[in-house]
Parts: structure tokens; C-alpha cells; sequence
């Protein structure tokens, strides 16, 4: 084989899926039909549960240095124009005051992680950089997916590179290729849904001192109560915006931006492209040895923030699964389950997605043209727009539950008797249900406990317990799985995680609970690596 992973497309998911195969030991290589990195305004904010991926990456803090100045304030404002008085201010921590927050709580209600403003343009040249470094990944820019053959023993690419057509053998592949994507399109695995419900142009402008010089406060969105669904967006460096519209020709985006702006500023409009917005999920995520990760599955409305981050969660369930296999130890069941798990999340993402999207409509619907008018029908616009903007709009902005709450039901999961608790996009509640993710929690240290994990699959012996880990530590070695049992007697770890002992898998999320050794650790082991039994 040319290589252990194919992965087809190098934006932020299929970076991610490189750097963690990487970081495993693995083979992968990375093609890319662009010649570089695009400079185009997509993702721009990288949520609590990705940038808690990413810490366990080593990146969190690159990603912070290229990404918006800590002490920038994350603020939502439904406006007018950025010099009139705003209609609504709903104000959210900078990432300094997220993180002095989440170092006063240890109840497990935050993330370990606040979320990040970084652009996509600046994200991905980040993590490339990353990966060129990595003597596991090798990266092609340039190189065009053109179509594939799979049999029991692996995958043949056939791929172009400045016009000169080769073949790249791999054992597994990976589409990583966006909403479009040729690897999806040859399975022939469909999408289901709602498509193209929105046209809108996005417009990306440079204007340096803008955002010094916004009179009604600094902030992340501005939605313009108009009859356009404009929007305009604050990028990482706070030199760069980008506006959403719906209008008629390219150069209308430069007028609605002058309008919105509404003070003399010097700007360049450096691009203009129009985007539709759809809510769809994929059929299936696989096909034997061909996986599909990202907008090649899932395509959300931007509101709440959940497409580049869904397709992150993708990278990282996927990413040690294949290792596993590729290493010998995962069972037959592993690889099987990423679209068992990860299917079920896209799927409540796109309801997250369209939950947030109607709240927006709802009170986008309430413009009405007398809305500026200094009459008592034109406050009387103002009155009801914002009461119901207050309440709608909130549920794009705060879906900590979508982000941070979110479980599997699968094979690899000893799941327990009874029902699993109901899914909200909102509320975070943390648990430590099998198949949850492990709640952030201090450690008397200082330590979070998330950096105490290894790679490997890890036992939590809490509270003080003394059992006795032998046998299932003999059961992972019989299987070859990496494993360890890590003690963490303090009382706050223990009363937040409700049992004496805790299984994590390599992705941290939980595998098995209890307060005495499980009756069949063998059977535990097995479970976990996906061998069944």
C-alpha cells in the first residue's frame, strides 16, 4: 500500500483526521484538488468541545494565538446599523472571562475549554502546518480525486495532479470533501431533507479600523433588522468581515455593507460567493472500507455554530477507530460503529441547526418597513421585533447541551437498564452515563482531569477506592489494547462522577460505571475494542 489512510479534502476535518492519525502512529496521506489553503470566509469559531479535541491535540493554544484577542468580547447585537442604538445587546464572555469562569466552577457544567473565534482562512493553513511537520502525513495540494475501487484488502484512488493522472493503494479512505462530495457521489449514498431553503451572497471586506471605531460596542454578529437577512460578521484578526445578504448582483453586497457600516470608512471588498442553506443528512457514513466525515454527511445552517464542529467530532471518533483496526487490536464491531455513533449526532445537530434557524426566522419576521420610524407604529415594530428577538434569538447563541451533551448508543458502550435521558441542544446537564463525554473537573492539584488521560483506553479509580484491576488489565493486554488505570482520590472528582470506578475509551468518552470490578472483565475489554462476545 502507498499509504495506511486515504483522506480526501483538507479542510478542517480532514486536517483534524490527519493530525490525529499522525499523532497515532499512522500512515495517512492527504490529497487537495485547491493548489493551497483558500482565503474564504467559511467556519469562524471553533466550539468549547472542539477546542477541548484540540488541547488534547497540543493545539489549543496555537489556535488561541491565531485566532481573536482574548479580551475581545463575544457579543451578539440585533441592530439597525452600527451607529444607531442597538436594538438588542445580548452580551457573552470573552475567552479571558470564559476561562476566569470556568477556573471558579468545578461542578462539571462548563467545558475544560471556552470556545475560540478563528477563521477558517487561518485555521487551516494552522493545521497544515501541523501535519507538514508530521513524518506520518503526507499532504497534496494540487491533487484532484477523480474515483476509486475497493476490495477485502483495500482502496485504489485514482487521483490527477497537474494533468497527469495516478493511482494512490490505500487500506482504508476517508471523504473529507465537503457538501459536494465525489467520494459520497460515487457511493451513491444520498441525502436526506431540507435543501436549498435560503440563497444568500457572503461578501468578505478588509477594513482595518472599523472595528475600533463601531460607536454601540465590539462584538462577534450583527444582525441588521432589515428585510434582507443581513448579517455581518467580526473575523479573527477584527481587520476582516464578512456580510451575509440577500440581494441582487455582487456589487449590491458593497452597498448593503456602506449601508450597515453607516460612517465613512476606507474598505476592499475581496470576494463575493453565494451559498445556500440546507438542512441534510446522509444516508450512510460508510461503505465498507470508504468513510465519509464532515459536510460530506451532514450540512447545517450556520446557526449555532455546529457544522465544522460537528465534522471535528467526526475526525476524532473516526480517527482512533482506524488506528485501532490498523494496529491490530480493534475487533470486527469497531469501525463498524462510527456511523452508528456519529450518524445519530448529525442527525440531532441538524435538528439543533434548524431549531436555531426557526428561532432567527421567527423574529426576522416581525420587520416591518416603519421599523426606523420615530412614530408610535414604529416603536411599537421595535417593541415586539426585540421582545421576540430576546427569547430566538438566544438559541443560536447558547446550545451548550448541543455541543458538550451529546452520548452514544453502540456496541462499544456497556450501556444500563432503563432510558437513555432526553437530548437538549440548550441545557448541559454532565454525566457520567455510558456514552457520555467525561465532564471537565479540577483536580485538588490544579490539574484538570482531562490531562491526566492518556490515548489509550483509562480506568478512574475515584475516591480511594482500592479494587483490584488485574484482571481487566490482563484482559486489554490479551486483546493488545492500550490501557492504564490512573488513581484520582479526590473527593470532588468522586462526588461529581457518582461511581468509584470509570471507563474511558480513547476519545474520552465513557465506556462503562460502577462501585465493584465488572462480574466479566473480559467481557467488559471485549466490548470496549469492539470484539463481541
Amino acid at each position: 500500500m502507498d499509504t495506511q489512510v486515504l483522506i480526501v479534502g483538507a479542510g478542517p476535518v480532514g486536517l483534524t483526521l490527519a493530525v490525529d492519525l499522525g499523532q497515532r502512529g499512522i500512515r495517512c496521506t492527504l490529497i487537495e484538488q485547491k493548489p493551497a489553503p483558500a482565503r474564504l470566509p467559511k467556519m469562524e469559531r471553533c466550539n468549547a468541545r472542539s477546542m477541548e479535541i484540540y488541547r488534547r491535540l497540543g493545539l489549543a493554544d496555537r489556535i488561541r494565538a491565531a485566532g481573536l484577542p482574548a479580551d475581545v468580547p463575544m457579543d451578539v447585537f440585533i441592530v439597525t446599523s452600527l451607529v444607531d442604538p442597538p436594538l438588542l445587546h445580548l452580551p457573552y464572555p470573552s475567552v479571558t472571562e470564559a476561562k476566569k469562569e470556568i477556573a471558579a466552577r468545578n461542578d462539571g457544567s462548563l467545558p475544560l475549554e471556552p470556545y475560540q473565534l478563528i477563521s477558517q482562512y487561518t485555521l487551516e493553513p494552522l493545521l497544515k502546518s501541523v501535519v507538514d511537520a508530521d513524518p506520518n502525513v503526507t499532504v497534496r495540494y494540487g491533487c484532484e480525486f477523480l474515483s476509486f475501487e475497493q476490495d477485502g484488502n483495500g482502496v485504489t484512488a485514482q487521483v490527477q495532479t497537474g494533468g497527469r493522472t495516478q493511482t494512490i493503494s490505500a487500506q482504508y479512505l476517508v471523504g473529507c470533501d465537503g457538501g459536494s462530495s465525489a467520494v459520497r457521489k460515487q457511493l451513491g449514498i444520498g441525502l436526506a431533507g431540507e435543501g436549498n431553503l435560503l440563497q444568500l451572497r457572503q461578501a468578505l471586506f478588509r477594513c482595518d479600523d472599523l472595528f475600533e471605531r463601531i460607536p454601540i460596542g465590539k462584538g462577534r454578529h450583527y444582525h441588521v433588522a432589515d428585510a434582507h437577512s443581513t448579517q455581518l460578521i467580526l473575523q479573527d484578526d477584527a481587520r476582516h468581515f464578512t456580510l451575509h445578504s440577500i440581494v441582487e448582483t455582487d456589487a449590491d453586497m458593497a452597498t448593503m455593507f456602506e449601508t450597515v457600516v453607516a460612517m465613512p470608512v476606507a474598505y476592499e471588498m475581496l470576494s463575493v460567493n453565494e451559498w445556500r442553506q440546507n438542512l441534510l443528512i446522509a444516508d450512510r457514513f460508510q461503505d465498507d472500507r470508504v468513510f465519509l466525515a464532515g459536510d460530506a454527511v451532514h450540512l447545517m445552517i450556520p446557526t449555532g455554530g455546529l457544522g465544522m464542529n460537528s465534522g471535528v467530532g467526526d475526525a476524532v471518533d473516526l480517527g482512533w477507530k482506524l488506528a485501532a483496526t490498523l494496529q491490530g487490536w480493534g475487533g470486527a464491531d469497531l469501525l463498524a460503529s462510527y456511523e452508528t455513533e456519529r450518524r445519530p449526532v448529525g442527525q440531532n445537530n441538524v435538528a439543533a441547526s434548524r431549531y436555531a434557524t426557526l428561532g432567527r426566522r421567527k423574529w426576522r419576521s416581525q420587520y416591518k418597513p416603519n421599523l426606523r420610524d420615530a412614530t408610535p407604529e414604529g416603536a411599537a415594530t421595535r417593541a415586539n421585533l426585540v421582545a421576540i428577538a430576546d427569547v430566538e434569538q438566544r438559541k443560536s447563541n447558547e446550545m451548550t447541551g448541543a455541543e458538550l451533551g451529546y452520548f452514544y448508543v453502540s456496541p462499544l458502550i456497556s450501556s444500563e437498564p432503563g432510558e437513555t435521558p432526553p437530548y437538549d441542544f440548550i441545557q448541559y446537564t454532565p454525566s457520567t452515563m455510558p456514552g457520555a463525554r467525561l465532564p471537565h473537573v479540577w483536580l485538588a492539584d490544579g490539574r484538570a482531569m482531562q490531562d491526566r488521560i492518556g490515548k489509550g483506553y483509562t480506568l478512574l479509580r475515584l475516591g480511594g477506592t482500592h479494587a483490584d484491576a488485574a484482571t481487566l488489565t490482563r484482559a486489554f493486554a490479551r486483546i493488545g489494547a492500550p490501557f492504564a488505570v490512573l488513581d484520582v482520590p479526590d473527593a470532588a472528582a468522586r462526588e461529581l462522577y457518582g461511581r468509584d470506578l470509570i471507563l474511558l475509551r480513547p476519545d474520552m468518552h465513557i465506556v462503562w460505571r460502577g462501585n465493584a470490578m465488572p462480574d466479566d472483565p473480559e467481557r467488559l475489554a471485549a466490548t470496549a475494542t469492539g470484539h463481541a462476545i
